[in-house]
């Protein structure tokens, strides 16, 4: 019994808080309100998602200075605020760990920021382990990220549900051969990715029934 997690969005919820943070980000350096560049990057990381950025913006696009306000931005705001945890997270962690499930995490995010979130969250000791968006070559949606939680969890893809938000996401884990499983945030799935999902709950707490009911089988 095996479950990997992604992060932003569907363990927390901190999609709206990158929107944010790029809003914050384009006015300092000049392109403007930039939050809802988080729709057309979903579950990627910053070099996944770059040529996106320079499609849009061009010449204007500075990478280095789009992590430096962004960082700034979340470090502030985690600072004053606490993760903002997905209803329902708790319970079916708990409900999984009774039940001798191994678990991972696998986020586009850097690794600070998974390390950072999962440990204020309370979190971080039901998992195995952590993939994150900087420590492999290739992110969602290639199946890198999933292929290393699957190494961690020492279990065939087959074998493992994948929790995911995004396409990106559900992409990756379909192509590493996992099971996804889709609880929309920001974005709700189109005709090309119902196909690759195993189903579609509303929510974390709609998952644990799920699994209880024998509806989603381990």
């Amino acid at each position: 019994m095996n479950v990997i997690f992604d992060m932003d969005g569907l363990m927390f919820d901190t999609e709206r808080v990158f929107l944010q943070a790029w809003d914050y980000a384009g006015e300092q350096m000049g392109i403007g309100r930039a939050g809802y560049m988080i729709y057309k990057t979903l579950g990627m990381n910053a070099s996944v998602a770059a040529p996106i950025w320079a499609a849009e913006f061009g010449e204007r696009y500075r990478p280095e200075e789009l992590r430096r306000h962004t960082k700034a931005f979340l470090e502030q705001y985690y600072a004053e605020h606490p993760v903002p945890v997905k209803p329902g997270l708790y319970t079916l962690l708990d409900y999984l760990w009774d039940r001798g499930c191994k678990m991972a995490v696998a986020s586009s995010s850097p690794r600070w920021e998974v390390e950072n979130h999962l440990q204020s969250a309370g979190v971080s000791r039901y998992f195995v382990g952590i993939v994150c968006g900087d420590m492999v070559e290739h992110s969602k949606p290639a199946p890198d990220i999933y292929q290393r939680a699957c190494a961690l969890l020492k279990a065939p893809p087959k074998d493992c549900l994948a929790l995911e938000d995004s396409k990106s996401g559900l992409l990756a884990a379909r192509r590493a051969g996992c099971r996804p499983v889709m609880v929309p945030d920001l974005w709700q799935p189109d005709g090309g990715a119902l196909p690759i999902i195993a189903a579609k709950y509303d929510s974390l707490e709609q998952v644990k029934r799920a699994l209880e009911t024998g509806e989603l089988c381990l």
